[in-house]
Order: C-alpha cells, then structure tokens, then sequence
C-alpha cells in the first residue's frame, strides 16, 4: 500500500483543539454573557411544533432565498468551494478513508456556515434592505463573542468525529491507507471488515449529529435575535428538541438528506441548499421559541 508522510490522530486534533477552546473561555467570557438587567436574559417558553411549522418553515426559507438570491448565490459559491478543498485534501494526503467523514461531517458545521444568512433573514423580517455584505454583519453583533465560541465548539465536535472516524478505519480496514480508490470502495462493500466500518461509522455519526442538532438547532438564531447569554441559549436549543423530539428528529433527515442530495453534483447543489436550509432554520426558530 501507499505510504504517506504522517498526519497524527485526527482524535488528538479534537483534543488539541478543546483545549485551546477552554483556554479562550476565560478571555471571551464578558462576550458570551447578556448585558447586565437584559430582559432577554431569562429562560424563554418553548413552543410545540408539528411537522406543517416545517413545511412552512422550509417554505419561508425558500421565499427568502428567491428574494434575495442574487446576494446569497454569491455568499454560499463558497460551500462548494470549500467540499472540493476537503475533497482534494483526503486525496493529497492518503487520507482518502476520511473522505466521507468528511463530506458527511459537513452537516455538523452546517450551523456555523449558515450564520450569514440567518443575518439576512433577520434583517429582511424587520423590512431592512439587504445585500450580501449584510450576511457579514454578524461580526458587529453585540452577540458575537458568543457565535465565535459556539462555532469554535461546533469546530472542535467536527474534529473528534473525524478522530472517531479515523479510528473505525484503523480498527477494520486500516491502518494503512488504501492504494487506490477503486480498491478502497471493494473493501469497503465486499468484505466484512468493511460492512463493520460502515455500520460503526453510521451508528457513531448519528450520535454526534443529534449532539449538533441539540445544541445548535435554535442556539444561533437565537443568540443574534436577543441579548442572552451563550449558556441560556444552547439551553434554549436542547428544550427546544427535547420538547418537539419527533418534529426535530424530522427536521434533522431534512437536513441530513437536504445535504447528502446537495453533495452528489461535486458539491454544487449546496449553492442552491444552503441558503434553503440557512433561512428556513431562522424561522423554525421563531415558530419554536416564544417571542
């Protein structure tokens, strides 16, 4: 097999990760609490949902897409873009076994790319004029210590499911690296070994998406739509699944799905997707959390 310059565990680069996080928490601590006597401040009502809040949502979500297409076309090229560099790097580094973590795992930083555009459909519900230097208006939120934080942990939840992922590989059909993509797919789906990856990896990766979906679903809409507090508003986004579970566990195949499709045309879809999924989880926020 192919040998390759060594590239360490993907699991210590989650662990390395973590803990520069903690050691950011102490500076970034004024910016992810509210303002001192903000109203916003306390536990929000959660409301129940059904699956029809998410058709309408997703309906929303494509009604602000058309409205300002134009604007978000020229954001989301990027997601693409960014697929085929993940792709390139699994090749260029005998990491083609983390090519599908990879790809799969985008749906965990998907919350984190689709902050822009939860700014736009902010500022478009208050009947502000837009253009897509607006989705960058985030970083002006008094909110944005909090975002930043939020989105590093999203980060580092990413890295240790690659680490998992590697790890699975390491255990069933590696270590070493596949010599050719060809060869890789027909161990992957004629042997055992392979079968047990897949199973172990599936299994595993549905895991940390629900931890994703628990702590993000309503967490970012949230934090720029009122003054709280990171804590409060990830706590907000867990009751808010834990309240709804079947409704989010809809929207999360949504999502899931929405993604998978998007990625098939080398990455293209995800030009048209993103936006879709971005706004529509705006005004799955509004339908779920009380205002």
């Amino acid at each position: 097999m192919a040998s390759g310059a060594p590239i360490g565990n993907p699991l210590e680069w989650g662990l390395d990760f973590f803990r520069g996080v903690n050691r950011a928490v102490t500076w970034t601590a004024r910016a992810v609490q509210p303002a001192e006597g903000a109203q916003d401040a306390a536990p929000v009502n959660i409301r129940r949902i059904a699956l029809a809040d998410l058709r309408e949502a997703v309906a929303l979500g494509i009604r602000d897409f058309g409205a300002c297409r134009t604007d978000v076309l020229f954001i989301c090229i990027v997601y693409p873009l960014a697929g085929l560099v993940l792709a390139q790097l699994a090749f260029g580094n005998d990491m083609l076994p983390l090519l599908f973590p990879l790809a799969s795992g985008f749906a965990l930083i998907g919350p984190v790319a689709a902050i822009g555009l939860y700014e736009l459909s902010r500022r478009r519900e208050q009947g502000i004029e837009i253009s897509w230097a607006d989705a960058f208006g985030v970083v002006r939120s008094p909110a944005f210590g909090a975002v930043a934080l939020l989105a590093a942990w999203l980060a580092g939840i990413f890295l240790l499911w690659l680490g998992a992922a590697w790890s699975i590989y390491g255990l069933t059909l590696g270590p070493e690296p596949p010599e050719s993509i060809m060869g890789f797919v027909a161990e992957v789906f004629t042997t055992q070994a392979g079968w047990t990856m897949v199973v172990l990896g599936m299994g595993l990766g549905f895991v940390f998406a629900v931890l994703v979906l628990m702590i993000s679903v309503v967490s970012f809409p949230m934090l720029l739509d009122r003054n709280v507090g990171l804590a409060n508003a990830v706590t907000t986004s867990i009751r808010a699944v834990t309240a709804n579970p079947l409704t989010m566990a809809a929207w999360g195949l949504i999502v899931a799905a929405s993604l998978a499709i998007a990625m098939l045309p080398l990455f293209l879809g995800l030009i048209f997707v993103m936006p879709v999924l971005g706004h529509a989880t705006w005004h799955l926020n509004r339908k779920v959390v009380s205002h």
